[in-house]
């Protein structure tokens, strides 16, 4: 990639608007191209750093850590939407704490009394919470600060991102057609926002691969409530059901959860596959195609290392 050649990138989600950022910021002529500005499912994110079920272990190791850092930097400035935040994760089933979790600030197993009824094992840590809203705004700010350049519209194939010397997919689950990738799928996540009765701390319980979440994550006067991870559910219509099921968990958990005004229900569609694919492919005419979607449930917690990746990618090819 050299300065001023012309890169288009596919999608305006969390990983499209922060590889857009950092190829504009290296000099090169963005333009993204998206159906949802911003994407959706990144609006509905809680969100917390954490890397959360993904592969490859190593890979999503070294873009995790490079993305916390970057976020513990943005965590300085109020408006970027990003906090350093203290709070529990904790299991009913006694599980070890993960390794990414054991070298964050302030990790220490919790105390007995500080766990809810009926968890078994805890520990506190210090991590980024992010206000997707907030954050994906300034995105775009700092975006067109580099002279980015955004369009909305839908593509039915990669092609039609054409023409550019190279073309970054960062297409979330819109890569399953776009590619096409039939080993992409959707695992549908609800979270719902109420007016925070008072709440600093987060709080997370480490459910496994149960579709039934439980978590908040509070946002000055909100907190996000979470949540559900259903498998191959890509429908994004609010389920009632579903909010009432992550009302009632945390509730249980913070009881003053119960009586917080409903104020929003987010729904996304977390773009999975086996392994997350940040790679590249040219094709038969000479252009550079970049791939760097399938985070599932890590696109935030990874985003600007995978960026990062993906502009090294452009660079050496």
């Amino acid at each position: 990639m050299t300065a001023g050649e012309r890169v288009v990138v596919v999608g305006a989600g969390v990983a499209g608007l922060t590889t857009a950022v950092v190829l504009a910021e290296a000099g090169a002529s963005v333009h993204v191209i998206a159906e949802q500005v911003p994407g959706v499912t990144s609006l509905a994110a809680g969100a917390m750093w954490g890397p959360y079920l993904v592969e490859p272990k190593d890979k999503v190791d070294q873009w995790g850590q490079r993305s916390l850092g970057i976020f513990r930097e943005l965590a300085q400035d109020p408006v970027t939407g990003v906090r350093l935040t203290s709070g529990i994760e904790a299991s009913r089933t006694a599980e070890a704490a993960p390794d990414w979790a054991t070298t964050l600030p302030g990790f220490r197993p919790c105390e007995r009394a500080e766990l809810p009824a009926g968890f078994t094992a805890g520990y506190r840590f210090t991590v980024p919470l992010i206000d997707m809203p907030t954050y994906l705004d300034y995105l775009l700010r700092r975006l067109s600060d580099a002279g980015g350049v955004l369009e909305q519209r839908r593509l039915t194939s990669l092609s039609d991102a054409s023409p550019a010397s190279a073309i970054v997919n960062c297409a979330g689950l819109g890569a399953r057609d776009l590619v096409p990738d039939p080993d992409l799928r959707p695992i549908r996540g609800q979270h719902v926002v109420v007016t925070n009765p008072g709440l600093t701390e987060f709080f997370s319980e480490d459910t496994g691969l149960s579709p039934d979440l439980l978590c908040f994550y509070p946002h000055g006067d909100t907190v996000v409530l979470g949540g559900t991870a259903i498998d191959g559910e890509g429908d994004l219509a609010p389920d009632d059901k579903s909010a009432a099921g992550i009302l009632a968990r945390c509730a249980e958990v913070e009881p003053r959860l119960a009586e917080a005004r409903v104020l929003e229900h987010r729904i996304g569609a977390r773009p999975t596959r086996a392994t997350i694919r940040v790679e590249s492919n040219r094709w038969e005419d000479g252009t550079l195609v970049v791939h760097n979607y399938g985070h599932g449930g890590a696109g935030v917690t990874l985003s600007w290392g995978c960026a990062e990746e993906a502009r090294t990618l452009l660079a050496t090819k």
